[in-house]
C-alpha cells in the first residue's frame, strides 16, 4: 500500500486536504474535547469510526491530529492500537508512523516543498510539525 497514493486520492475525490471535510464528507464524526495529555484518538461505535481532538491543542495542531487520525481510520480500519499497546507485546511504532506519514502527505503537497526549497519550511507553511516533516516523500517531476 502506498500511504502518499493513498492520500492524494482522497484529496482528488474530496477536493480539499482539510482533514476536518474529509472527515465530514466521509461521515466520521470529529469531537473536540478536554482530553488531558492526549493528543486524540479514534475508536469505533456500531461500525462507525469516530475522532477524538484534544480541544486544548491550538487550531493547526487539531488540524495534523485530525489528519493523523484519520490515517489511522484510512489504513488501519481494523487495528486497535490502545488495546495492542495496553494488552499485548505488540509494537504500534509502524501504525503510528504510517498514520503520520499519512497526514504529512495530505496536509503538504509536493508543491509546497518546492516552492520553499525545504521540508521543513514548508512544514511551517503548512502548519505541520517539524519534527514530521522528514516523514515527507517528494515526487520528481
Amino acid at each position: 500500500m502506498c500511504i502518499k497514493k493513498t492520500a492524494l486520492r482522497l484529496v482528488r475525490k474530496y477536493k480539499t486536504r482539510c482533514p476536518f471535510q474529509i472527515s465530514e464528507h466521509k461521515n466520521i464524526p470529529v469531537i473536540k474535547e478536554p482530553l488531558g495529555s492526549i493528543y486524540g484518538y479514534t475508536h469505533t461505535y456500531k461500525r462507525i469510526p469516530i475522532i477524538h481532538i484534544n480541544s486544548d491543542l491550538d487550531r493547526p495542531m487539531q488540524r495534523f491530529v485530525c489528519a493523523h487520525e484519520l490515517g489511522h481510520i484510512i489504513l488501519h480500519p481494523t487495528v486497535n492500537t490502545p488495546f495492542m499497546k495496553a494488552q499485548t507485546l505488540f509494537s504500534i511504532d509502524k501504525f503510528e508512523k504510517e498514520a503520520n506519514i499519512f497526514a504529512v502527505e495530505l496536509l503538504m503537497p509536493d508543491d509546497a516543498v518546492r516552492e520553499h526549497e525545504s521540508v521543513f519550511k514548508a512544514a511551517i507553511a503548512c502548519c505541520v510539525p517539524t519534527e514530521v516533516a522528514i516523514l515527507k516523500q517528494i515526487n520528481e517531476l
